[in-house]
């Protein structure tokens, strides 16, 4: 299975919270890089930073995911109804017009 990184900070305690975060959305996590800060300065910095990475079908759903989280914004993105077509709002959890959830 392919991983991507989905975020990096040089601060070991917000990644953890986002790998938690993630976590708790169902999404499976990699935490990587969480104890190399101490070789910032014989290692590349980017190469020192903790990181969360999951498999690359999840790289969308954990990017926004922590989006929200980092913006402190709640509104969800629009989804489209997959039995009719239905462009619906985030809020939404089942279509209007037909009644198929949101998935």
């Amino acid at each position: 299975m392919s991983y991507v990184c989905v975020f990096a900070h040089s601060n070991a305690l917000l990644v953890s919270h986002m790998g938690n975060l993630l976590v708790a959305a169902g999404i499976p996590v990699e935490l990587r890089n969480m104890v190399l800060g101490g070789g910032a300065g014989e290692l590349p910095l980017g190469e020192c930073e903790p990181e969360v990475w999951v498999a690359k079908h999840n790289r969308e759903r954990a990017e926004t995911l922590i989006h929200h989280a980092m913006t402190g914004s709640t509104e969800e993105a629009e989804w489209c109804c997959p039995n009719c077509g239905e462009t619906l709002e985030g809020v939404f959890e089942a279509c209007w017009r037909c009644g198929t959830s949101k998935v």
